[in-house]
């Protein structure tokens, strides 16, 4: 007899999600210096924080004896007054994840069901399995969301259909025509989800935003981690109309936020100067892995976010043999791609690094 038996059967069912590995655990386990060890697994961002958000967080640091803003009204107002919307539109989380775990509590149960793409974040399973509902995956052709099929596959007790956009781990992005038609198809008994972690890094992303203005049932989950470099303080937010922000008010937890988060985000989002060069560096960085890659005849698939997805072959044995060489990538079997890898875009001296490391694996495999 164990204590799993006694457990909720539902978590007893999941697979733990497994972050990128981080630099301490590789330096501890390989005996590597952690300052020659290059991580390009977690889509961070290379730059590293705004510079104005550091010093907001310093000068927050001693406040540090006194609970957060609860309701977070400076950050939510800054949010909404970016996007010409009222705060009442505005949740903040530990991380744009916990808003998607705030959407499954909210709306899933054990008749309920969640649609979402093949090869999609993984954590929208984790979910929907958590919460005893059932996970409706669409295949992708091209590693594209089919928009048109995730409708088809809407019933009765679809609840949340999650689009990522740009979708991580492919990169991929579904243009404005797609959305447009369909939404033009969702029921109102369907909460649309539009994961945009990435959202800042496309020149011409597509317009959700229109759809919570319009009061639809939708959710644009948009992040501190990626564009800003405030990856591990966890603060996303989600733009929502009324009703919707409303129900995901009540199941959050109070001081979700802490303040120095808060603090670092409301500063971070009006840095466009760090906001501008680290889209520079990006773009800098894409155009060299797509050339470098194209020359070498490695398949990749073309990325509108900060990383490719790229097939190297036997993707654990190279993520293994690249971080004993000191290069974190991402293996992507967890994502039902055994052959490929995913490769952040870093500065200009990580991805050289990263390239002469996989040129190495790559070659050691051939002989």
């Amino acid at each position: 007899m164990t204590i799993d038996q006694y457990a909720n059967r539902f978590v007893c069912d999941l697979v733990a999600y497994e972050p990128g590995k981080p630099i301490d655990e590789t330096a501890r386990e390989l005996g590597l210096d952690p300052s020659q060890i290059v991580k390009v697994a977690s889509n961070e961002n290379p730059l590293g924080p705004s510079p104005l958000a550091k010093a907001a967080m310093r000068e927050a640091l001693e406040e540090s004896h006194i609970y957060p803003d609860g309701g977070g009204y400076r950050l939510r107002s800054a949010i909404a007054g970016s996007f010409d919307m009222e705060i009442s539109n505005i949740i903040l989380g530990n991380g744009s994840n916990e808003i998607i775990e705030l959407l499954c509590h909210t709306f899933l149960n054990r008749d309920a069901e969640l649609i979402a793409a093949k090869h999609a974040f993984v954590v929208y399973k984790l979910m929907a399995t958590l919460f005893g509902a059932k996970y409706v995956e669409v295949e992708d052709p091209g590693f594209l969301h089919d928009l048109d099929a995730m409708a088809d596959a809407i019933n009765e007790n679809t609840r949340l259909v999650f689009i990522a956009n740009p979708n991580n781990p492919t990169g991929t992005m579904v243009d404005q025509a797609a959305i447009d038609r369909f939404m033009a198809r969702v029921p109102e008994h369907v909460i649309v989800v539009f994961d945009e972690a990435y959202y800042e890094f496309p020149d011409n992303p597509p317009d959700t935003l229109k759809y919570v203005r319009e009061g639809r049932n939708v959710c644009v989950l948009r992040t501190f981690s990626k564009i800003h470099g405030l990856a591990a303080l966890r603060v996303g937010y989600g733009l929502a109309s009324k009703n919707v922000a409303t129900l995901l008010q009540k199941a959050r937890q109070p001081f979700n936020v802490n303040s120095i988060a808060q603090a670092g985000a409301l500063a971070a989002l009006a840095d466009a100067e760090h906001i501008a060069k680290t889209r520079a560096v990006n773009s800098a960085g894409m155009a060299f892995y797509e050339k470098e890659l194209a020359a070498r005849g490695l398949e990749f698939v073309p990325s509108h976010a900060n990383f490719l997805l790229v097939k190297t072959g036997e993707g654990d044995r190279v993520f293994r043999d690249m971080l004993k060489q000191g290069v974190i990538v991402r293996a992507m079997s967890s994502y039902k791609l055994p052959d490929w890898v995913r490769i952040s875009i870093g500065t200009e001296e990580q991805n050289k690094r990263c390239l002469e490391v996989l040129d190495s694996v790559l070659a050691a495999a051939a002989v």
